[in-house]
């Protein structure tokens, strides 16, 4: 696996290294191996906002694309998985407190 920073992949900077980094994500090799939906998703759980262009900028830069190149009916594919990533996120019913909580191994109270 790739010890590159995952600022090594296309359209990435140091702040997203930072919030990859946040979830344990420290090189471009582990981004590459779970892939941007899956990256995505463990960023939604921390609490980190949704934006639609950091979730196609991660996917561009994956495929090392331009953040900006979309081809005949992409960018529509894109947002949908993009929505299904954040509805799946927000029917966890878990707030930005208690995901970080959960990442520092603090053990959720049941209702």
């Amino acid at each position: 696996m790739s010890t590159e920073p995952v600022s090594a992949i296309r359209n990435l900077g140091p702040r997203s290294e930072e919030w990859f980094g946040k979830i344990g994500i420290t090189s471009a090799g582990q981004l590459r191996e779970i892939g941007a939906d899956e990256a995505y998703r463990r960023l939604l759980a921390t609490g980190q906002r949704p934006h639609f262009i950091g979730f196609y900028v991660l996917v561009h830069g994956l495929q090392d694309r331009p953040w900006n190149a979309f081809e005949p009916g992409e960018k529509e594919a894109l947002r949908a998985r993009f929505d299904a990533l954040v509805a799946e996120s927000q029917s966890t019913g878990i707030g930005p407190m208690e995901a970080e909580l959960n990442r520092l191994g603090v053990v959720v109270r049941q209702k």
